[in-house]
Parts: structure tokens; sequence; C-alpha cells
């Protein structure tokens, strides 16, 4: 009988055997990184329709986050401001300034700016700034040095490991609630404990931030 295959075919087998473990492994590690958010997400700098600085109106400036995003302490949504917030400034500062057309021409027209949104969440992932203010988690943690940013890049990978871990254990993370918009305050170094306020005082039974926050399906998938 005439022989159909060369002898080689024979090691087939074998070294399919030992390649697909190999290859399965590499493909599973390139999925793991290369499609997750911390490598997809993290990073992501839109161009925007205003050079808005950050540096500036946060960091030199030292203006409190909640003056532009003011429903962030009772709201889900960090309201993007409308333009008439940037004109209680610049109708007396900056005037004539041409990075300001855009904004001056809302103003006049009624239209809105069409910022573009750096932080995203899948609409099957439910957030709500409100409580986490309210627990005494600090914008940075999310975010990041905001006030140093020129442009702002999304610095964390919000991914749901990410989220979970920090509802597991939110101690490291949390600060006065006073201080949520101070972007200089370091919890590695502020020594700060919850159960005790902004004078190192220990608070009274009445204290109010008893923190349960969920790490089952339900506390985001809704």
């Amino acid at each position: 009988m005439a022989v159909i295959f060369p002898r080689w075919t024979n090691l087939m087998p074998t070294a399919v055997a030992v390649i697909a473990p190999v290859v399965g492994a590499v493909l599973v590690g390139i999925v793991w990184y290369w499609f997750s958010p911390s490598f997809t997400d993290v990073g992501y700098q839109p161009e925007q329709p205003v050079a808005f600085s950050h540096r500036l109106h946060a960091g030199e400036m030292g203006m409190d986050c909640r003056y532009c995003h003011n429903t962030v302490e009772r709201a889900a949504m960090a309201a993007i401001p409308p333009t008439n917030t940037c004109m209680n400034c610049h109708k007396v500062i900056k005037t004539d300034s041409e990075k300001l057309t855009l904004i001056r021409e809302s103003a006049e027209t009624g239209d809105a700016v069409e910022w573009v949104r750096v932080h995203m969440l899948p609409d099957y992932a439910y957030f709500n700034h409100s409580p986490h203010l309210a627990a005494g988690v600090g914008c940075n943690t999310c975010h990041g040095r905001i006030d140093q940013m020129e442009v702002v890049t999304q610095q964390e990978e919000l991914s749901m490991s990410w989220c979970v871990d920090c509802h597991r254990n939110p101690e490291p993370n949390l600060r006065p609630v006073e201080e949520v918009t101070n972007m200089n305050w370091d919890t590695a170094t502020a020594d700060y404990h919850r159960k005790l306020d902004a004078n190192g005082d220990p608070m009274d039974a009445s204290e109010t931030r008893t923190l349960a926050p969920p790490d089952n399906c339900g506390g985001c998938h809704r």
C-alpha cells in the first residue's frame, strides 16, 4: 500500500499538544492586557473644542472643582458647566482672547459647546458621584491630579475590578468630606481615619458616615 503522508507527520499530534497550550496562553495574555481598560482607556486624551486648562484654573488659580461641576455633591453626574459659568469671569477677563471665541459665540447664540467626555463607563454600569463624595472619596482618587493637567487625561482604568477593590477596602481612599476637592491631600501621609474628624477628635455615636459599599453585582448593574 502506498504511503500517503511522509513519516514526519507522525510528530504532528505531539507538536500540537505542546504548541497549542503555549499559543493559548499567549492569546489569553494578549486579550488580558491589550484589551483591558488599563491599556485601551488609561491615557485617553481627546482634543476639546476649547483649549480649557485645568492646570491654570484648578491649579494656579485654585478654583474649586464644584464651581464648574456644581451637581457633583447631590447628583449622579458631575455636570458639565454651561457657557454662562465661563462667562461669569470671561465677560470681564480675557474678553478678546481668540481661544475663547467659541465660548463667546455660545453665550450669544445659546448653542452649547460640544465638550468631549473623557471618563466614560459602559451603559450597563451605574455610578453616582454624590455618595462617593459624601463618603469622603476625593476627586483625584478617580480622576488623578486634574490641577496639574493642561489637557485632561484619564489616569485610572475605571474597570470593574478597580472599583470592586475600593468597595472592599475603601479606607485608604477616604479623607475628611471638606477635603474631597483638595488635590494636595495625600492619603498616604495624612494619617487619617474616617472615625476621626478633621481636628483629630473622635466623632460621637451619631457619626453618619457609616460605609457599606456594595460588592455584589446589583450594586452597579441595576
